[in-house]
């Protein structure tokens, strides 16, 4: 029975991020549904081994968002 509730059980969405060190190139690359912790974390639309170890493109980066309670969502219809 869980199984099946499993099937429409709404997933969290992952996001992308990159480790940047001091200079701004890229020394990790991170999908999860959360900011990672620590510094140096950016979020960014896609991830692409060819910036690795190389400087970001700036127009990948991604505005933060607003942390929203989980109590404020809206209902789905």
């Amino acid at each position: 029975m869980h199984f099946l509730w499993s099937l429409f059980a709404r997933k969290p969405a992952l996001r992308q991020f990159a480790l940047l060190d001091a200079e701004g190139r890229c020394q990790a690359f991170k999908e999860c549904s959360q900011p990672p912790v620590g510094n140096g974390w950016v979020e960014i639309e896609e991830i692409r081994l060819s910036w690795m170890h190389r400087p970001l493109p700036a127009h990948v980066r991604v505005s933060p968002r607003q942390a929203r309670s989980p109590r404020h969502q809206p209902l789905a219809a």
